[in-house]
């Protein structure tokens, strides 16, 4: 048995995955540096290296850690639903949650951007493609379940539609430096689903 595997190595790993995650979320792919890390963490630099074999390894976990979150609150949201219809304004506003992030609910461009950067920047990582396929397909599952549940029919092609309409709107918002790019996505996914 290794030190990674015992409960306390694990605990540290945890500990190193979350706080990349968070530095990941408040900065992009950039603000994840091996001291960054162990600094959030509270551990010796020597364990980022110890844990992770490569920067690119630890960036892959918080990628995980931070999707697996979201997917996480995504489904427990889900599960609350009962099957009903629903008014169009509230499966858009989960479905805007699960797009862009609660985050983005205060307004204001910053968490959206972040995340867009992320998303963005990531075919400059080719170890992260599998991992955002993967993430890709799960967060469509979801989405459209959520419709079926809402009374809503949806065919994949129309989901991707949709998502694409988002992507757009809030690129767009971005580019004019609206300060509230979820409102842009909302007037968009209201036209297309009223």
């Amino acid at each position: 048995m290794t030190a990674a595997s015992t409960p306390k190595g694990e605990r540290r790993r945890q500990a190193l995955v979350a706080a990349a995650a968070e530095l990941l979320s408040e900065g992009g792919f950039e603000a994840v540096r091996h001291r960054a890390v162990a600094e959030r963490a509270g551990l010796p630099l020597a364990s980022t290296t110890y844990y992770f074999s490569s920067l690119d390894d630890l960036i892959s976990a918080a990628v995980e850690h931070d999707g697996r979150q979201e997917l996480a609150a995504g489904r427990a949201r889900l599960d609350e639903l009962a099957e009903q219809p629903r008014s169009t304004d509230a499966v858009i506003e989960l479905l805007l949650d699960l797009l862009l992030g609660v985050a983005s609910r205060d307004g204001g461009a910053e968490p959206v951007l972040l995340r867009y950067e992320r998303l963005v920047g990531s075919p400059r990582r080719p170890y992260l493609a599998p991992l955002m396929r993967q993430m890709s397909a799960e967060l469509q599952e979801l989405l459209a379940e959520i419709f079926e549940r809402s009374g809503m029919r949806v065919g994949r092609e129309r989901l991707l539609e949709l998502i694409a309409l988002v992507d757009g709107a809030v690129v767009n918002a971005l580019i004019e430096s609206d300060p509230d790019p979820r409102s842009a996505a909302r007037r968009m996914l209201t036209a297309q689903l009223r």
